[in-house]
């Protein structure tokens, strides 16, 4: 009888622990799903917080099971395809049920005074390209200025040498991917905010900047304009002439990027009878 009873107990206790393992690995399985479902979830949302045309429309993911639910409100349907090619990039999202709808009078709501992470995103991007500009140009030698920009909205502060640097700052900042306007607050005066004079950068000495250095800042300029397509347009320098290739669709987009090349430290002159249009 004793002996019965121990095996009884024993046979209990493996059915037991068995049970018990299997619960584990079930709990395994469900939180390892949840983090996979989790990190998909957050890269796709990142990725639309950091879309330019994707970030202002607040729009909701859930993954699961690798399928991607999209939820929200866009003002094109153009949009709409765009953010469900995102999710359907994903690694490890196997469908996109996209259930975005396309208003072409939405607006985001206002968050009055709460700047949500893409907002920050997007200034700072904006305040970096700005910077930028103007420290590749070869007119800045003049400038002290403080770049602040908050829902796109720009305000350029500080001294600078010339009325024609203040007006050069200007452009440069209003051709900025995303900004919404600038407010020019720029002094002209012929000393810094510190009342020092304005030092000159090493690099305006022509013979001392590197051709490839000068391509690279030349398509960053045209990259960072909201008027020319910097994607369509190739570039090339030899001895500080830049050439220009590639199709535009307008004299005027054409100028204008013959403008911003001839901004730039180090460039003698631009040659651009390869742009077309």
């Amino acid at each position: 009888m004793r002996t019965l009873t121990t095996n009884v107990l024993v046979s209990s206790a493996i059915a037991l622990a068995l049970g018990f393992s299997n619960v584990q690995a079930s709990d395994k399985i469900t939180l390892e799903e949840s983090l996979m479902n989790a990190r998909q979830e957050a890269q796709i949302s990142t990725t639309y917080a950091l879309s330019p045309y994707l970030q202002t429309h607040g729009l909701q993911v859930s993954v699961l099971d690798g399928k991607a639910i999209l939820t929200g409100n866009v003002s094109d349907e153009i949009h709409k395809e765009l953010a469900g090619a995102i999710a359907d990039g994903v690694d490890g999202v196997d469908s996109v049920d996209n259930r975005i709808v396309v208003d072409r009078n939405y607006q985001r709501p206002s968050s009055n005074d709460v700047r949500d992470y893409a907002d920050v995103v997007s200034d700072a991007e904006i305040n970096a390209a700005i910077k930028s500009k103007l420290l590749w140009s070869k007119h800045s030698d003049g400038m002290d200025m403080v770049v602040v920009t908050e829902n796109g909205h720009v305000e350029l502060t500080g001294n600078v040498a010339t009325q024609q640097m203040k007006q050069l700052a200007q452009k440069l900042a209003l051709d900025t991917q995303g900004v919404r306007s600038v407010r020019n607050e720029l002094q002209v005066s012929e000393k810094t905010m510190t009342g020092h004079a304005y030092g000159k950068d090493k690099t305006a000495d022509n013979t001392m900047i590197e051709d490839s250095w000068i391509t690279t800042k030349v398509k960053s300029s045209l990259l960072y304009s909201r008027n020319v397509s910097g994607f369509d347009i190739g570039v090339k320098t030899n001895k500080g002439v830049v050439t220009l290739d590639g199709l535009v669709s307008s004299g005027i987009e054409k100028a204008l990027a013959i403008e911003l090349a001839e901004h730039v430290r180090g460039v003698n002159s631009v040659e651009a009878k390869g742009l077309v249009f």
